[in-house]
């Protein structure tokens, strides 16, 4: 299968790219950024494939089976849906688009070519996110009513100044760049319910003066004095859905120097707390005794089982859990989040 990869920055090359050279079934032919030296130096690197500047010259090679869109935010709905039209089977980097009005023009392009639109929201294909899963859906946590998520560091703004902090090309900041995961695990464990109501704020406060901005690091850096910040370095609120209420806590950066980085699942039969990127303890009561247990099972890279299982749904069409029909629930979750934010009021949504 040929596969092209468009946007060749930090995802691309330390995901997809390794990902898609470790199936046999797969032959990378295209290399694309509009910054040559991205496109020419993995043709270099990886030893295959051809570079080029323009996405359009991958749309017109019908050998051409499948796309990964690894380009920042603003790009994603516009070349995901170019290539749907095309006839290329889509994997797009989180999040789906900028905007719920994005996503939706990208879940219309899928219904309309029947092609296969998928975000990459690669925890659903991580192994211990799959377990929690299992246990909540076979009632080992009885009814799970409240989850509690945290995703804060100290002070870690990506990039400042530059593409992750301006809205116009990132869409949002924490909860956009980071929040999507987190929200995402929630929505898969808990079986993608239905928002009912959303109420959120957000803030701007940590990065606005960029040339006195203190850090601890910054990955995509470094800062850019005359660059751009505008959107949310923290944010918090309440969801209420179909299913569980989900409290959201989260900042890139804060002044508290303790990042905290899990979701705690709470039922009324037992609890999970899972440390991000990590494994998970379930805490319940047995036979009048407090019992905790942190289950160790063997994990592969949940990018490679993303990978893979999005090569093998080409061939079969199987819909995945991070087919856009579901990505889409968690874009309306952070829009509304959002448009909360800006009228300082709940937005009911259902």
């Amino acid at each position: 299968m040929k596969v092209a990869i468009i946007g060749c920055g930090t995802i691309a090359n330390s995901a997809h790219i390794p990902s898609y050279l470790k199936n046999p079934d797969v032959e990378i032919a295209y290399f694309c950024d509009i910054i040559p030296e991205r496109a020419y130096d993995c043709v270099k690197k990886y030893g295959c494939g051809k570079a080029v500047m323009d996405y359009h010259d991958i749309l017109a090679d019908k050998s051409v089976e499948a796309v990964s869109v690894c380009t920042p935010n603003n790009m994603h709905a516009p070349i995901s849906i170019e290539c749907l039209k095309a006839g290329k089977n889509v994997l797009c980097e989180k999040p789906a688009a900028r905007t719920y009005a994005e996503a939706l023009e990208m879940q219309k392009a899928q219904h309309e070519t029947g092609k296969i639109l998928n975000i990459g929201v690669v925890n659903r294909f991580n192994d211990n996110v799959n377990l929690i899963k299992k246990y909540i859906d076979s009632g080992k946590l009885g009814e799970v009513y409240h989850v509690y998520v945290s995703f804060r560091a100290h002070r870690s703004i990506p990039g400042l100044g530059g593409a992750f902090t301006t809205k116009a090309i990132a869409g949002g900041g924490a909860l956009i760049d980071w929040g999507i995961h987190f929200l995402d695990i929630v929505m898969y464990c808990c079986g993608d319910p239905a928002p009912l109501t959303v109420s959120g704020e957000t803030f701007c406060k940590l990065g606005k003066n960029i040339s006195e901005y203190t850090y601890k690091d910054m990955w995509a850096g470094p800062p850019k004095p005359d660059g751009i910040y505008d959107v949310d370095d923290s944010v918090t609120g309440l969801i209420r859905t179909t299913g569980p209420v989900i409290n959201v806590h989260g900042a890139w950066a804060q002044n508290i120097g303790v990042g905290e980085m899990y979701i705690d699942f709470i039922g009324d039969k037992a609890g999970i707390r899972l440390q991000y990127g990590k494994d998970f303890t379930l805490y319940t009561a047995e036979h009048g005794s407090l019992v905790s247990y942190t289950p160790e099972i063997k994990t592969n890279n949940h990018f490679e089982n993303e990978i893979n299982a999005f090569v093998n749904c080409v061939k079969t069409g199987e819909k995945l859990p991070s087919h856009i029909d579901y990505a889409v629930i968690t874009s309306q979750i952070m829009q509304a989040f959002y448009d909360s934010a800006d009228r300082h009021e709940e937005i009911k949504l259902q």
